[in-house]
């Protein structure tokens, strides 16, 4: 059971002092009863609300894609940068969400963001080695031996043996090599460090898949969508 006024204040309906202004004026029902008590327990999954003749639709989590940009931080909040939460409509910050896992600051592409607690441990465990796809530019030439050696596990700066990831070389540039890489667990600044392991720097990082869930080129950096249903049940599988 919840305050009904905490219900329609998550939703989006207002504050909770407006909420109770709505109250006062008789214009909420709850099954089909005018309602003047915003503190009233309610609950949001069975109950019938109307507010001034329109049917709220309950919906407790929220899943979103967002195409992160450079230069904002993978966060809820922080004192100085701007973080992925500062982009969200307030249609959707209200809903307190948080991103799953992190991407560096000066990483771009596929972040998921939700407030469900239970759908983002099981995609950032270890437990689960959930797949992350990564495009990279690096500044020198990637060869079989790297490709070998991302394979076995390479070890980082700290003496952590990464879990197998695969390399895939996608072809040399002017300066260094452009590739893939698929890794299955999240250390900090992974990647980057699994290439410094080897010798070698990532110039340009770019996630592109998450969980089996490719990101919609179609987004702009910085924009962002609710996923379907279909990506949402993809997702849950894993």
């Amino acid at each position: 059971m919840e305050r009904l006024d905490k219900v329609l204040s998550n939703l989006g309906y207002g504050s909770r002092k407006e909420i109770k202004g709505i109250a006062k004026k008789g214009l909420i029902e709850v099954d089909g009863v005018v309602v003047k008590d915003n503190g009233m327990q309610i609950d949001p999954e069975k109950s019938k609300i109307v507010i001034a003749g329109e049917e709220v639709f309950y919906r407790k989590y929220i899943y979103l894609m967002m195409n992160k940009p450079d230069g904002v931080i993978s966060a809820t909040f922080d004192n100085r940068d701007e973080t992925v939460i500062d982009l969200l409509e307030p249609e959707h910050a209200v809903f307190e969400p948080f991103p799953i896992g992190r991407l560096d600051k000066d990483t771009v592409g596929l972040l998921l963001i939700t407030n469900d607690g239970e759908l983002n441990h099981r995609l950032i465990s270890p437990k689960w080695e959930v797949d992350k796809v990564y495009y990279a530019h690096i500044d020198k030439t990637v060869d079989e031996s790297d490709i070998e050696a991302f394979k076995k596990g390479v070890i980082l700066d700290d003496g952590y043996k990464c879990l197998e990831a695969k390399l895939e070389v996608i072809g040399p540039m002017d300066e260094g090599s452009e590739v893939y890489v698929t890794v299955h667990e999240g250390k900090y600044h992974q990647v980057k460090r699994m290439f410094e392991s080897r010798g070698k720097k990532v110039t340009y990082l770019k996630r592109t898949i998450f969980a089996g869930l490719p990101l919609d080129e179609n987004l702009e950096e910085g924009e962002y969508r609710e996923l379907t249903e279909e990506e949402l049940a993809k997702i849950k599988s894993v």
